[in-house]
């Protein structure tokens, strides 16, 4: 499987090692080697719309991901960037990332990662900072498998490294969101017969 990546800073050693790190958690996630495409590009919009374009239409990468500006900054426009270039957006790759990454990085909360589908490529946005994109990673790679299958046909094997997620911290919050339904109360809505 062929693998894009696109460490979205200056030429800098962080830069390199971010990227390094990504391949890294993409060998410990995926069963088969992967052959990875690494773009670094300047902080300029038009660069990083010509390097999406390259990897998903003429590299043919299933998975294209970028490394970095997702926040609320003036040059943080790779998301925006994403949404222009792809044909389906699938937000809830970054409702994830986002939702889950808090309790570790309270500065996810700034993120405004996005995904989507570009042809048959899958485009993710990424933290900048290693950790944080590995924890993303290895928190998506159930949906990134099943994303890959329905969008190009072969689904990757992953080799089981689960993240636990701590339920009971997340529990409270998911009975907010499904309230428990009183018998003995109408509705608040009619029922269709």
């Amino acid at each position: 499987m062929k693998i894009g990546c696109i460490a979205f800073t200056s030429f800098t050693t962080k830069s390199d090692k971010s990227g390094d790190d990504v391949l890294e958690a993409i060998s410990s996630i995926f069963l088969e080697p992967s052959k990875f495409v690494s773009i670094v590009i300047d902080n300029d919009r038009e660069q990083l719309r010509k390097a999406l374009i390259k990897l998903c239409d003429d590299e043919k990468c299933p998975l294209v991901l970028t490394l970095g500006h997702t926040g609320p900054g003036e040059n943080d426009f790779t998301p925006d960037v994403t949404m222009e270039i792809v044909d389906r957006k699938l937000p809830g790759f970054g409702e994830i990332m986002r939702f889950y990454s808090y309790e570790r990085f309270k500065v996810s909360v700034l993120s405004r990662a996005e995904a989507g589908v570009r042809g048959k490529s899958l485009v993710i946005n990424l933290p900048a900072k290693s950790k944080p994109a590995k924890f993303c990673l290895k928190l998506l790679q159930e949906g990134i498998a099943e994303a890959l299958e329905q969008i190009s046909g072969s689904k990757p094997g992953l080799r089981g490294d689960q993240i636990e997620l701590p339920v009971d911290k997340y529990l409270p919050f998911l009975k907010k969101l499904r309230p428990k339904i009183n018998p003995d109360e109408p509705p608040s809505v009619p029922l269709i017969r």
